[in-house]
């Protein structure tokens, strides 16, 4: 079985670059975990890994589709991609920023996929994010 630093490794390799230590850190600290923001990804590695780094390393790992961004207003958090982690969707609370990941239901795929035909489009991917306020966020006001 193929583990997710087995994929990095490959897809390091397939583009020309090294698997470095500092690399392996912010892959782990990103790997089965809620999607984060840059500074609680750099709070968790800055034993071994400095600010700077760490933002070199994200902004790589953007590049090859490693990690992708989940954009919140003007703010974002981060999160590894689809091929390093099962797919699912988000469920964002506009009041508190917190982030609960959800599996699709089973026909959600052909209906998206029904959509993107009617559109004439060939979809590859998608994407879904409900926005709300959370349980917390309503006992609040």
């Amino acid at each position: 079985m193929t583990t997710a630093q087995d994929l990095l490794a490959h897809r390091l390799k397939k583009q020309g670059y090294s698997v470095t230590a500092t690399r392996l850190t912010v892959f782990k600290a990103l790997e089965n975990n809620d999607p984060q923001s840059m500074d609680e990804i750099i709070k968790k590695v800055s034993i071994s890994v400095n600010r700077a780094s760490v933002y070199r390393v994200i902004d790589l790992f953007e590049k090859l589709g490693i990690v992708q961004r989940l954009q919140i207003g003007w703010k974002y958090k981060l999160e590894l991609s689809n091929e390093f982690q099962e797919h699912h969707h988000h469920v964002i609370c506009l009041q508190c920023g917190k982030i609960t990941s959800f599996r699709e239901p089973e026909n959600l795929d052909y209906l998206l996929s029904k959509i993107a035909e009617r559109e004439s489009f060939v979809l590859k991917n998608h994407q879904l994010e409900l926005q709300g306020i959370c349980a917390s966020c309503q006992i609040k006001t």
